[in-house]
């Protein structure tokens, strides 16, 4: 398969056979994922590789009781991570500029540019992987339980492991409608529609399955799908306490400075 051929397969996997991950390929996997492109191949960014079930436990509600947190044989958790470097600095009487949201910035990108190379690499070798919005969203508990000093925050992350499952291809927008050449092209109105228009109807048919997601639907009185994202999955209310809560870490974490 080539790697074009793999990227298409792609899958989220979320059920996951109990079979461990081999030290030798992960390390594999780990070695390629690090030859991701780094802003001044600073490398500042953490891998974090959980297996022991009671932190995963811990980390079950932090991700907000997805059963693949404990179902995966691994937890992979991507950390913007300033604070080697910065010691690094210390020890060698350098300037420490790095206490900004900038530079969170910047080890934020270098973690998700390394994920993204560690899961291409991972799926290349027969395993599977679900990326957990959570990790952001709920940094500061993961955080925690992570042990994570300052200057290092967790920004993304995936359950790794080998798939008990053969889910079918998710849609995805069409290319014309996210691509634009040379300059930025605004949407009308009727190219939005037309964009979103497979989106509207597999997506409402895949949320209408879910005997969970179907009750949410019908209690909040959402008529079409772009009203279940903003009344059901993700709400302005909540998006304002992720936003505080993220931007709280991130001054305890020294990055607002």
């Amino acid at each position: 398969m080539t790697v074009i051929d793999q990227i298409h397969a792609h899958r989220s996997i979320r059920k996951y056979k109990p079979d461990p991950i081999p030290g030798d390929l992960l390390n594999k996997i780990f070695e390629a994922g690090i030859r991701a492109s780094s802003s001044g191949n600073m490398q500042t960014y953490s891998i974090i590789a959980t297996g022991d079930m009671a932190l995963r436990e811990q980390l079950y509600e932090a991700h907000f009781e997805q059963n693949m947190v404990l179902e995966a044989p691994l937890l992979l958790t991507f950390c913007a991570d300033f604070r080697r470097m910065r010691q690094w600095l210390r020890i060698s009487n350098a300037p420490d500029n790095f206490d900004n949201i900038m530079s969170f910035m910047i080890a934020a990108i270098d973690a998700i540019l390394v994920s993204q190379n560690v899961a291409l690499a991972a799926e290349s070798e027969g395993l599977g992987i679900c990326y957990l919005g959570s990790t952001f969203s709920n940094c500061a508990k993961v955080g925690k339980i992570l042990q994570l000093p300052s200057s290092v925050v967790p920004v993304v992350g995936f359950t790794l492991g080998y798939a008990n499952e053969d889910p079918e291809l998710r849609d995805r927008l069409p290319l014309d409608g996210l691509v634009h050449h040379e300059t930025y092209q605004d949407y009308s109105d009727d190219r939005v529609a037309e964009i979103y228009k497979q989106r509207e109807t597999k997506g409402w048919e895949r949320y209408m399955s879910s005997p969970r997601l179907h009750k949410l639907i019908v209690d909040s009185g959402a008529e079409n799908l772009a009203q279940v994202y903003t009344t059901v999955k993700y709400t302005r209310r909540s998006h304002q306490e992720f936003s505080r809560k993220v931007l709280s870490y991130l001054k305890k974490q020294d990055f607002m400075n």
